[in-house]
């Protein structure tokens, strides 16, 4: 067990879109000095002006903290590439101001693949052409493609709108898209546990 293998250990944070189990929330609870359990009430480093937080995103949420937490007193462009491709704005007076959501990568092709009578069910591949010649070619020119399109327009209408923006990249499908795209963007895999750590902290030191 984590616990027992680093017993320095004394916070802890749960972050689940499922509904807690309650043995392992009484878990936490006693074995740890501070324990906080993430939702639309917890006290937050930001300030969030969006309009229904409890239909909020946790892990859209902890992004947004997480890069604000690296990049503080910015505009901030945070992009998360992952089962959906989610993109949130934090501005330079650090606030979570709101985003938008599209389906991710593997989410398209497996919906492709079943809203279609033939069109069979591919993956992605860092292999892939402008135009395709065959049906496996064409699904993944315009798939990718059409990512890489969505992501590079998304991109520049926040740099229309707001000054010396800081695009920040997160999720599994990051890496593949950013070798790609023609803009600097720090990318960093564990943007959500810096943002959730962030938080945690916050809610500790207002304990004491």
């Amino acid at each position: 067990m984590l616990k027992e293998e680093h017993p320095q250990l004394n916070k802890a944070v749960l972050s689940s879109v499922k509904p807690a189990d309650e043995e392992l929330i009484h878990f936490l609870s006693e074995n740890f000095d501070y324990f906080l359990e993430l939702d639309d009430h917890t006290e937050l480093p930001i300030e969030n002006l969006y309009e229904t937080p409890e239909t909020l995103g946790k892990d859209r949420l902890a992004a947004a903290v997480g890069a604000n937490e690296l990049f503080p007193d910015q505009n901030l462009l945070v992009i998360d590439a992952g089962t959906a491709i989610t993109y949130d704005l934090v501005s330079e007076k650090n606030q979570f101001v709101g985003g938008n959501i599209s389906p991710g990568l593997e989410m398209r092709f497996k919906a492709l693949n079943h809203f279609t009578g033939k069109l069979p069910l591919i993956s992605y591949s860092d292999d892939f052409k402008p135009i395709g010649t065959n049906t496996t070619d064409a699904i993944r020119a315009g798939i990718q493609n059409g990512i890489l399109f969505e992501i590079g327009q998304t991109i520049d209408l926040f740099n229309r709108n707001y000054l010396n923006l800081q695009i920040v990249m997160t999720g599994g499908d990051s890496n593949f898209f950013d070798r790609k795209l023609n803009y600097s963007i720090f990318v960093h895999l564990n943007l959500t546990l810096i943002g959730l750590n962030r938080i945690l902290e916050h809610n500790a030191k207002k304990k004491k």
